[in-house]
């Protein structure tokens, strides 16, 4: 069952508050807006971590969506250059940069015409609200983006989530939410894109349990002694997928993987013990769901992020768009095994997480991204991510049913005592 309403927000976060309604109904992460077919007007998207690994995706898409979607807002954080090198190529009405100091880097003459630069996350909240904006792409890694995503669904936005802190941290609010504004989420990831088109095929009730695959990193096959001495070249070598810095470390420890798994608790609706994970070194079939009756429908397809995003954007409907196809002529293989729990005990942690609810996931998600920096900057020992993050969960203050502000408070706190731990 989801938390209580009760979205309380703290001064100074920058995030809407949100009084509850009466006659909430069950949320669901459909779109429900058509896509407009004859692309009279172009749906208009604004485009958040635009200059990341999905950004750039999403971008692909719509320069060859044929009209269907149009650039209304771009958004970065300190890669100042390739935003502007993107807000050259697609004209947006906003530029939005989040972090002032790279702002102040920007010069008077070098906007387009007709784009306007605003800068901070609070005024980032502001623009992704207006009405003019018909699609959100949340793709700001880490917890940095809930703000806009929560300002998104407030507004009743759609919401392309490729941002799973969003859910991890805050997923009954952010979907109780939607329910309230009439916002949709339509989820980015591979594995829940996957999901969501899997479901398509039976009654919700007819659903016997969601199984999440993992390409299992660049350490499936290392033994547990040798992760000691991973280094931080090693960790972000992905065989298969090509991502930002922190999403490849989360790969390698399987993290990205346990916080899956409770986005999947509260996107889906689905209790956790109706949650599973099986490692598929290959990276084609993306998910699968088994009904009642045995049947096991999977989505398959060359991993190319450009495919879920178009998905997103585009639901309910299809149109061929530039992701790879897969090709059936040529000679190909599938394995599927089950996780080692010794090795990448986050999968543990994710399945716990997403049982207990409550802060759980905001402190396990908070204690890894402290973590997974610590290892990035060389102060940190690989396994050690993993440690760290059990620690955090087991001695922080639960709350089962948390406030917003509750999330936030607890989110400082684990990133405040991994900080001394490592001290």
């Amino acid at each position: 069952m989801m938390a209580p309403d009760r979205t309380a927000t703290p001064a100074g976060s920058g995030l809407p508050h949100v009084a509850p309604s009466a006659g909430t109904q069950e949320a669901t992460p459909l779109a429900h807006s058509r896509l407009n077919a004859d692309r009279a007007v172009p749906l208009q998207v604004a485009v958040l971590g635009s200059t990341g690994s999905i950004g750039q995706s999403t971008l692909e898409v719509i320069a060859t969506s044929e009209g269907r979607f149009a650039v209304h807002l771009l958004c970065g954080h300190r890669s100042v250059g390739r935003l502007l090198e993107q807000a050259q190529a697609f004209r947006p009405r906003w530029l939005v940069v989040t972090d002032p100091e790279a702002a102040a880097t920007i010069g008077s003459g070098v906007l387009p015409a007709g784009t306007e630069l605003a800068v901070g996350p609070d005024r980032l909240a502001e623009l992704v609200a207006a009405p003019e904006v018909d699609r959100v792409v949340s793709a700001i890694v880490g917890a940095a983006g809930l703000q806009s995503t929560w300002a998104a669904v407030a507004a009743g936005k759609t919401v392309a989530l490729a941002n799973k802190e969003t859910l991890v941290m805050a997923g009954p609010l952010v979907m109780q939410l939607a329910a309230r504004t009439g916002g949709a989420v339509v989820p980015v990831d591979s594995e829940h894109s996957a999901i969501h088109q899997a479901l398509r095929s039976g009654r919700r009730d007819e659903v016997h349990r969601v199984i999440l695959t993992a390409s299992g990193g660049p350490f499936r096959t290392r033994s547990r002694e040798s992760l000691a001495a991973v280094t931080r070249e090693e960790a972000l070598n992905h065989p298969t997928w090509s991502m930002g810095p922190k999403i490849t470390i989360d790969s390698a420890t399987m993290m990205n993987k346990a916080l899956e798994l409770i986005e999947a608790r509260w996107l889906f609706d689905l209790p956790a013990d109706q949650l599973g994970v099986v490692v598929h070194p290959q990276s084609i079939v993306h998910s699968l769901v088994e009904y009642v009756d045995g049947s096991v429908i999977a989505q398959l397809g060359p991993p190319d992020m450009k495919l879920p995003i178009q998905y997103a954007l585009a639901y309910p409907e299809r149109y061929a768009g530039p992701a790879r196809r897969f090709d059936f002529t040529s000679r190909h293989q599938l394995e599927f095994e089950p996780p080692d729990l010794d090795r990448f005990p986050a999968v543990r942690l994710g399945h716990e997480a997403a049982a207990r609810g409550g802060t759980a996931g905001a402190v396990l998600n908070a204690a890894n991204e402290e973590a997974v920096q610590a290892f990035l900057d060389g102060r940190l020992q690989f396994p050690q991510i993993a440690i760290l993050c059990e620690r955090a969960m087991a001695e922080h203050p639960f709350e089962p049913e948390p406030t917003l502000d509750d999330i936030l408070r607890l989110d400082a706190w684990a990133r405040k005592e991994v900080r001394t731990w490592m001290c």
